[in-house]
């Protein structure tokens, strides 16, 4: 054989020779109309999928974009997806059948290593993907990542291998709104796995809201030779940014919340940071009790999208200069993390900033059971009424009020449990609140 018919020349071996960009609508179409933050709830991932919709309708005569997840598309959120293609299925089918068709653009089977194989294999020979997967049980790919994120890294420093496609993972039905399957279904560690890897393959998005969402996946379908995770829930939930702060927010990756804070012309007394959606929420409605036990406390909102933005700019290239990360968490005011998973991986990241000694994160501590979600982060101290009790603990208060105020809140935390064994549900106060504070 000669010339691309040689094993060695395929072009199909070096993927990056035939890919080609993706047609992708403009995700800002797409948006959630915030007026007030916290004024709705959206379920986020949903509108992902419209978003996947249309980026499928765009690039059908293409055939160079698929969906795979292990039997959790639509428990996802991803089903408008099937208005516009079906589940690849290429044996009998039967009038019962859900969207089966051999031409179907959606890999769907319950074994996800089989779905990590198809979405390599589709990648590696220059076409496009995302792979959908509850986040507990993305760890059966563990080696699988382990080795594409090696061979990413290898084939960065090969200059006749060409860029190819990037990895991207949702993870959804996560650790936090996993209250009616149970304990099994409770992990958040994968993205402590990822981050082991090289800086210049990972990049980890915890997006707080469906615009900022829109803005992540945009942005994870234009890139290349990377490995993106993204962490977001399915379940109706607040949101907080219109498009165009959730733009600059993403941009940026990390920043502080004004519209949330009060320190404005003053020093903070404390950083409420938080990072991940639900994280997010307690963070805020911690925020509102502040404002009304102790209302002279200064608190300054710091979310984090990326969370890379952690790291020093000499560990990852996203990362934040020394100066810049002093800016938003100060060099000496306590700093109350709000995390989405297991709180030590913040302290691995974080370690050689100036202020980690008083760095307090609340995260998943592998407590949990089928309950209620608000009962989730009951268990493992990460609910509004805790993260107000590590304020009071933590910067220096006189007088009586912080001594009311804890007591207060540690008797609305035993109001919950006598709450949620009667009837079943979280407390009025938990299901139906929303952000009223003002910065």
């Amino acid at each position: 054989p000669k010339g691309a018919r040689r094993m060695s020349a395929n072009p199909h071996a070096n993927g990056g020779l035939l890919l080609r960009d993706l047609c992708l609508p403009d995700f800002r179409d797409y948006a959630v109309k915030v007026t007030k933050p916290g004024a709705m709830d959206v379920e986020s991932t949903r509108l992902m999928g419209t978003f996947l919709r249309d980026t499928m309708k765009l690039n059908m005569e293409s055939r160079n974009f698929r969906l795979f997840s292990p039997d959790e598309n639509n428990s996802n959120r991803w089903q408008d997806v099937l208005e516009v293609t079906n589940r690849a299925w290429m044996a009998d089918r039967y009038p019962y059948d859900d969207h089966l068709a051999p031409d179907g653009r959606v890999m769907e089977m319950l074994s996800e290593h089989q779905c990590q194989g198809w979405l390599e294999g589709y990648l590696l020979t220059g076409r496009h993907g995302f792979f959908s997967c509850y986040e507990a049980f993305i760890h059966i790919i563990d080696s699988m990542f382990n080795q594409h994120a090696k061979w990413l890294k290898v084939c960065g420093h090969i200059p006749w291998r060409r860029p190819i496609a990037s990895l991207n993972y949702l993870l959804s039905s996560h650790v936090w709104r996993q209250d009616h399957n149970g304990f099994s279904h409770q992990d958040p560690g994968f993205i402590d796995h990822v981050v082991n890897k090289k800086a210049e393959v990972i990049r980890v998005y915890l997006p707080p809201d469906a615009n900022t969402l829109l803005s992540v996946t945009d942005h994870c379908l234009r890139s290349r030779n990377h490995v993106n995770v993204i962490v977001a829930g399915k379940q109706p939930a607040p949101q907080w940014l219109n498009m165009d702060d959730a733009l600059k927010h993403c941009a940026a990756g990390i920043g502080i919340w004004e519209w949330a804070s009060n320190d404005r012309n003053s020093e903070p007394d404390v950083v409420m940071a938080c990072c991940g959606d639900v994280p997010t929420l307690e963070t805020l409605a911690a925020v509102s009790l502040l404002r009304a036990y102790l209302p002279d406390v200064k608190v300054r909102v710091v979310n984090v999208v990326d969370l890379m933005k952690l790291q020093p700019t000499n560990e990852h290239p996203n990362g934040l200069a020394d100066k810049d990360f002093d800016a938003l968490f100060t060099t000496d005011k306590p700093v109350i993390f709000a995390f989405h998973g297991y709180p030590w991986l913040i302290h691995r990241l974080t370690y050689r900033r100036t202020n980690h000694k008083n760095l307090h994160v609340r995260g998943y501590k592998e407590e949990g059971t089928t309950s209620t979600p608000f009962d989730m982060v009951v268990m493992n101290d990460l609910d509004r009424f805790h993260l107000v009790a590590d304020v009071i603990d933590r910067i220096p208060l006189h007088g009586s009020h912080a001594d009311y105020a804890k007591q207060a809140l540690r008797d609305k935390r035993f109001e919950h449990k006598q709450y949620i064994a009667k009837y079943g549900e979280d407390m009025p106060e938990i299901r139906n609140w929303r952000w009223s504070g003002t910065g």
